[in-house]
């Protein structure tokens, strides 16, 4: 049996799957977790990241404040599901402690690596880029280097070295919307030189729910059978571009290599939050919490654009579920030198 390679979390957000229900991953019943105007600056929050913290949760909020501008904001949660969001964004300060507040910044992930919490999000840097920042105790945080030069987004960590080096899974873009969209690995011994940068996944694999683009979504997640990662795969039809989650398992010693990969989608839009909203049709996942003991995972997305959703799955379901229907894209773990 798969295992997931990590700490206990009993206190999970979890619902057994329903009854009669057929798919691999089933929703909250009382979806979503954030409404419209959730704290008094932000009209709308959404595609946002979680992690277990001193016994709680703690995440990092993805914010549209009123001015039309996204920022990040802390929030604290008992249960994971509800939350108490500052209304204050949160205050970076570059590496000599002098205040660093991005212009705009969007779409976290979280990840902790040893005794310190990275987050990794889409920042201003001529243009759309990734920005890095970290913090041991969510009281001080620092910015560190961008990463890369611009166009990028859907930064992602994994949550440990791998031969030595951080990798971090990235989506380069355009100044636009992305016209290209694959899912690239790269690494570094010290979180400021990148390189031995390799093609991971390619967009337009078996399914046309990810046509378009494909983008890295929670940190992955570190199991016996490979690194579990969730990601959102994009279509574009007649009324606009629909966002959906898939999941893929790659190498453990070597994640550019990618060992199966859903052909059909995990989620897709159905419910009335996903469907409707300021930017309707999207499914987004940014962020899972696990529980080694139980196999258990709960899966955080951003619904169109306007709400945080929470889901579930369990490894011994979705292993199973992604090797029996599995399809790989032509350019998969191709080697890029």
């Amino acid at each position: 049996m798969a295992e997931i390679i990590g700490g206990a979390v009993p206190n999970i957000p979890w619902q057994a799957k329903p009854e009669g229900y057929i798919g691999a991953v089933w929703r909250h019943d009382l979806n979503p977790v954030t409404d419209w105007n959730p704290i008094p600056s932000a009209s709308r929050i959404f595609n946002s990241a979680v992690i277990p913290y001193e016994g709680g949760f703690i995440g990092v909020f993805r914010a549209e404040h009123k001015h039309g501008m996204p920022n990040l904001h802390l929030g604290r949660s008992t249960d994971g599901l509800n939350w108490n969001i500052d209304d204050e964004t949160i205050a970076w300060k570059d590496e000599q402690g002098e205040p660093y507040p991005p212009n705009y910044a969007y779409d976290p992930r979280l990840v902790q690596i040893g005794d310190r919490y990275y987050i990794v999000w889409c920042t201003d840097f001529g243009g759309a880029a990734l920005g890095l920042g970290v913090t041991r105790d969510f009281r001080e945080f620092v910015r560190l280097e961008n990463p890369f030069i611009p166009f990028n987004r859907n930064g992602v960590l994994f949550p440990r070295k791998i031969n030595g080096k951080y990798m971090l899974l990235s989506r380069p873009s355009d100044s636009g919307h992305t016209p290209f969209g694959d899912i690239f690995l790269s690494e570094s011994p010290d979180l400021i030189h990148w390189g031995r940068h390799r093609k991971v996944m390619s967009k337009a694999a078996a399914g046309w729910w990810q046509d378009v683009k494909i983008g890295g979504g929670p940190a992955p997640i570190e199991t016996t059978e490979g690194w579990l990662i969730f990601y959102h795969g994009v279509v574009g039809t007649c009324n606009g571009m629909v966002y959906s989650m898939g999941a893929a398992l790659l190498d453990l010693d070597n994640p550019s290599k990618v060992l199966y990969r859903t052909r059909d989608y995990l989620l897709t839009p159905e419910k009335n939050y996903e469907t409707a909203g300021f930017v309707p049709n999207v499914v987004f996942p940014c962020a899972t919490v696990q529980d080694a003991a139980s196999g258990r995972i709960a899966i955080y997305y951003g619904a169109a654009d306007t709400y945080v959703g929470v889901a579930y799955t369990t490894l011994d379901e979705l292993i199973p579920y992604i090797k029996a229907n599995s399809a790989l894209a032509p350019g998969d773990a191709a080697e890029y030198r």
